[in-house]
């Protein structure tokens, strides 16, 4: 074809130049892969998850790596959403790449309020919302386990911005489309999934957990298949857009996602693999658009044949 394909797409009203996302936790704040990567050329900046105030996370060691993947119990380790305003935001503004802002809390009034900060910030072009986090005033059961407290934290936050607003679902649930239809009712423009799934290592010598705090997330191109069926069944369900997240670690493995339903596809462990992984896969995503004539993105969103 003359002309190369036409890798825009939508996520809730905003325009990506590519379909490829950094998942939040696995590119730092943006500034750290600033050296290995042309930041422009990626879709959206999703930086590393931020509450009210800084954490300092779990007690190490935090990270295990396992065949096909890797186990992490970070703890949400961040520098406090002010302390981002101030000292990291301002590097985005060097760049054409929209910043996506993750943010968690223990309480639904705290992420209304990280909601009403991010409001006021001009840069910040959404708020994606983590609900894979214990809910303190809940004996801490995560809020996106249940449809009922994933509509509250969904919608607490919808009332405080008017920013696109993607909500990140947990694989850890009985039937993740509940969950999903709940968070577009209550104002989602979009829902990323999958999050990590709940694991745990034992090192046989010691007989001890190999992770500090016992259990931890798995990622990786372990849960890439739990992750693809998620994807198909809630892109089947809601009308608004999809983002895969769960072990792309190549075009073809995107390709997927986009097959199965997605409208862009996030990168995380793939980065702590191959920092120039998002790129890699923005070109393959092409290459393979191109040797088969296909002129748009859109064309194979959804296009999975799963007839008899």
């Amino acid at each position: 074809m003359s002309e190369k394909p036409d890798l825009r797409t939508s996520i809730g009203g905003i325009i990506l130049k590519n379909p490829v996302i950094t998942a939040s936790g696995t590119f730092g704040y943006g500034e750290e892969f600033g050296t290995l990567v042309d930041l422009n050329r990626i879709g959206a900046i999703i930086v590393k998850g931020l509450s009210l105030s800084p954490s300092k996370g779990n007690k190490p060691p935090r990270v295990v790596e396992t065949p096909c993947g890797m186990l992490n119990a970070i703890g949400l380790e961040n520098v406090g959403i002010d302390t981002f305003i101030n000292k990291k935001l301002p590097f985005f503004r060097t760049l054409s790449t929209p910043v996506i802002v993750n943010i968690y809390g223990k309480s639904i009034d705290e992420y209304a309020r990280l909601a009403e900060i991010i409001e006021d910030t001009g840069e910040i072009a959404a708020i994606e919302v983590n609900i894979s986090c214990p809910n303190v005033k809940k004996g801490g059961i995560a809020f996106g386990v249940k449809a009922k407290s994933a509509y509250k934290v969904t919608k607490a936050v919808r009332e405080k911005t008017t920013k696109t607003l993607i909500v990140k679902l947990s694989p850890n649930v009985t039937d993740i489309t509940e969950i999903a239809e709940s968070a577009v009712e209550a104002g989602a423009d979009s829902l990323s999934l999958i999050n990590t799934i709940t694991g745990m290592a034992i090192d046989i010598n010691t007989r001890r957990p190999k992770l500090a705090n016992i259990t931890g997330g798995l990622s990786g191109p372990a849960i890439k298949p739990i992750a693809l069926r998620m994807v198909w069944q809630v892109a089947q369900k809601v009308k608004v857009p999809v983002i895969g997240v769960g072990g792309i670690f190549s075009a073809e493995d995107a390709v997927e996602f986009f097959i199965a339903g997605a409208t862009a596809v996030q990168i995380g462990t793939a980065n702590f693999v191959n920092p120039r992984a998002t790129i890699d896969i923005i070109e393959g995503i092409e290459k393979y658009l191109e040797d088969r004539n296909i002129s748009c993105l859109s064309d194979i969103i959804g296009a999975i044949d799963t007839k008899n």
